[in-house]
């Protein structure tokens, strides 16, 4: 017989079916003995009566919570005084004909029938695959996946082709600390993880493929802070022959309906999006992702924003030149004839939009740069010389001498969007298996050591004096 979803159970009343999962909660109430099964799709009660099936009975005497469960029987009604109304299969119960245990369970470390909100972190951490098992955190990755499912038909449909780019890559000064790789084949050299895919993108708009996306991974080295990850998903996108409102256009209107369609219940404050610029923000909100809920009260209310006409340049601590957030990024049209001249560094502006909504930035993008000599004069003003740039960008200076078009895109926080859309405190309660604040795996040991073989095999001395206690069984 096949297995049924629990959810499935209260339309097929009267007949006998199959269905499989954790035990949730056991009760004995005399000579009955009642079940909470728990799957995927939700929970039944199951009774076993000894006039029944004695054997099944017997069986469920023994059964204790988090056992995994299949069982066989007849979907009945519940007595009217005893219907749940507040889940699916309220309204009815499994009277059980036999049972057949899958696995036992040694007592969990934690009860994973509440919110987990009132167990150490690092204990959930730690047993993540237990943690999981909690309706709140399998709702939140339901919820997520139908997100992600959304911006890829999305896309899809506007003529977008979802590509992957590497992620072994190379170490380039734009942006956070690369998280390296060290190459067995080529002593001494390294390969990076990417930060982001952004030169990826901008190349395959060189290719001509013109339309772009990517649920993409990114990692970047560096100081955790509370809702900060090494690595993160994001909507990454990009496509040519564009303006910036041709763009924000486009990207507004895929979160319009994503929110209309995964998260009916949500409203958006203001549509179209409201478009600020860096100086009104920071003069008006004295911040750049500012929260402008009219009821900061209601979680349902989604105030989103577009952050336009950011300066190119900031000063660094020791007075030179840095980008504000992105080495391609072209500066507006007025502008370009000073950033090629590298003069007026203060007052250029970039092409560059972030969106942020109730008071957190969600993604940040622009319009590209799309010629050599514009992406040479942006890092000579950030003091490299010409034979460092080549080292470090020649690929990009050469793809661009073959013909670029105007493109631009977007990198998107889906981890921060999805946490935001479903409540969440943090980050990590809409990541599958998060790190810690400290970049920690607790479940799996990571960071750890490798055995000397390997460290060998790669051309790595290690100074840590521990190292030499491994051995290669």
């Amino acid at each position: 017989m096949q297995r049924f979803l629990i959810s499935e159970t209260a339309k097929h009343i009267g007949e006998k079916v199959k269905v499989a999962g954790w035990v949730s909660v056991r009760r004995a109430h005399g000579k009955l003995v009642f079940i909470d099964l728990r799957d995927k799709s939700g929970v039944l009660q199951c009774v076993f009566v000894p006039s029944v099936n004695k054997e099944a009975h017997q069986t469920a005497q023994e059964i204790r919570t988090e056992w995994v469960v299949e069982l066989m029987g007849q979907i009945v009604k519940r007595p009217e005084n005893m219907i749940n109304k507040d889940i699916v299969t309220g309204e009815v119960e499994l009277a059980v004909e036999s049972i057949t245990v899958l696995a036992k369970a040694q007592t969990l470390p934690f009860d994973v029938t509440t919110d987990g909100m009132e167990v150490n972190e690092e204990v959930r951490m730690k047993y993540r695959y237990l943690d999981l098992r909690r309706p709140r955190l399998q709702q939140n990755l339901i919820m997520r996946h139908k997100t992600v499912q959304f911006m890829r038909n999305f896309f899809s449909d506007e003529g977008f082709t979802e590509i992957e780019t590497p992620m072994l890559t190379k170490s380039t000064p734009e942006g956070a600390r690369d998280f390296v790789v060290p190459s067995r084949l080529h002593p001494g050299k390294f390969y990076a993880l990417p930060q982001s895919p952004q030169q990826y993108k901008q190349l395959l708009m060189v290719a001509g493929l013109e339309k772009y996306f990517q649920i993409a991974r990114a990692m970047r080295d560096e100081d955790l802070r509370g809702d900060r990850q090494p690595e993160h998903t994001q909507l990454d996108m990009e496509m040519s022959f564009i303006e910036r409102d041709d763009f924000l256009e486009l990207f507004e209107r895929m979160l319009i309906n994503m929110v209309k369609t995964v998260f009916p219940k949500k409203v958006i404050q203001q549509i179209p999006f409201p478009r600020i610029s860096y100086k009104e923000a920071m003069e008006k909100y004295q911040s750049d992702k500012p929260d402008l809920r009219k009821d900061k009260n209601d979680p349902n209310l989604l105030a989103f924003c577009w952050i336009v006409d950011f300066p190119f340049f900031e000063k660094t601590d020791e007075g030179g030149w840095t980008f504000v957030h992105n080495p391609f990024s072209a500066p507006k049209s007025e502008y370009m004839a000073d950033l090629l001249a590298k003069k007026n560094i203060a007052q250029i502006m970039a092409n560059q939009y972030d969106i942020a909504m109730n008071g957190w930035e969600l993604g940040s993008g622009g319009i590209r740069n799309n010629t050599p000599e514009s992406i040479e004069a942006v890092f000579e003003v950030m003091g490299y010389k010409k034979a460092e740039i080549h080292e470090k960008f020649g690929h990009m200076i050469e793809a661009y001498s073959y013909g670029a078009p105007n493109h631009g895109g977007i990198g998107f926080g889906i981890d921060r969007l999805i946490a935001l859309l479903m409540g969440e405190p943090n980050i990590r309660e809409v990541i599958a298996f998060p790190k810690t604040g400290d970049g920690r795996d607790l479940m799996m040991d990571a960071p750890s050591q490798i055995y000397p073989k390997q460290l060998k095999e790669l051309h790595i001395q290690n100074s840590k004096s521990n190292q030499s206690k491994l051995r290669v069984k």
